[in-house]
């Protein structure tokens, strides 16, 4: 049952997480200890939403359009899952599972029969999250993208700036961004890192949109700050591409995004089947994800 109207919850003796049904979104992660809240809260005055599943489209199409077999259909940036609601399908104290099929609805805007399946599991205060995707059809593939896009409190303390936080990695790393504009890839790049353990955080850094990665050689990062031991680190493996996002200058929450997908080039609409990132799952295949995020 649900704890309050599609409202569920799932909790450890460390943390309690809860998920609304709508867009099967993580909307809380707690540490019990001292009652600390890690996701944003999605004060619609900055940003109005938490943790929104990235499906079957990541990022932007060029006038929100694509081809597909001589027809062109609009579907929105980062797709329509988020805004749909999920059924539940398994709800225990430690697991929850939701799940998302096609409907006349979404044929209209995305012509494919899919099952997305979103699993949710917290073991102490670690949360895992995995994405089953199954094509249901019997004649048909299935071209789809899938991406995560989860807004941590930043800062978590009231003590605390933006300034004072910065990504973590376990070597050095050299990070090269690719481009946007107007949600679209440039094709044009720019250096961030050069063989550098640590990523400081500052809103200047986001002035010119997400950061998109397309070539990283780590698995693992993490939130950290310079005034405090809280942190939340993200495992995300077999991810091409990863996105950091932060809305601008004072907004407290900053996104750590791996995708299965990104945004497409400027330019004019094109083919669904020739876009970058994009995944093909032939009848009765499925695709599956997981990353996961661990705060303490």
């Amino acid at each position: 049952m649900p704890d309050s109207p599609a409202h569920y919850t799932l909790a450890t003796p460390g943390c309690r997480a809860t998920f609304a049904a709508h867009g099967a979104e993580l909307t809380s992660l707690v540490t019990l200890a001292d009652g600390l809240e890690y996701v944003w809260p999605a004060d619609p005055a900055v940003w109005a939403r938490h943790a929104p599943v990235l499906f079957p489209l990541v990022g932007r199409l060029p006038g929100d359009t694509y081809r597909h077999e001589g027809q062109e259909y609009k579907l929105p940036q980062h797709g329509f899952a988020r805004d749909q609601e999920f059924r539940v399908l398994r709800h225990s104290a430690t697991e929850l599972v939701f799940q998302l099929q096609h409907d006349e609805r979404t044929r209209a805007i995305f012509p494919f029969a899919f099952e997305l399946t979103i699993t949710y599991t917290l073991r102490n205060t670690l949360l895992t999250v995995r994405w089953d995707v199954r094509n249901p059809a019997t004649d048909q593939p299935l071209l789809f993208s899938i991406g995560a896009h989860p807004a941590v409190r930043c800062p978590l303390l009231p003590s605390e700036s933006f300034e004072d936080y910065f990504f973590a990695f376990d070597h050095p790393v050299t990070l090269e961004r690719h481009l946007l504009q107007g949600g679209l890839l440039t094709g044009q790049t720019a250096p961030v890192l050069t063989n550098a353990r640590e990523l400081p955080l500052t809103y200047e850094l986001f002035s010119d949109d997400a950061l998109v990665f397309k070539h990283y050689d780590f698995t693992r990062l993490t939130l950290r700050s310079r005034k405090s031991t809280h942190f939340v680190r993200f495992q995300f493996e077999g991810f091409p591409y990863l996105g950091l996002w932060t809305k601008g200058p004072g907004a407290g929450f900053v996104c750590v995004e791996p995708w299965h997908g990104v945004a497409s080039p400027t330019g004019e609409p094109g083919e669904l089947g020739e876009k970058e990132g994009i995944l093909t799952l032939e009848p009765g295949q499925v695709f599956s994800a997981t990353y996961t995020m661990e705060v303490g």
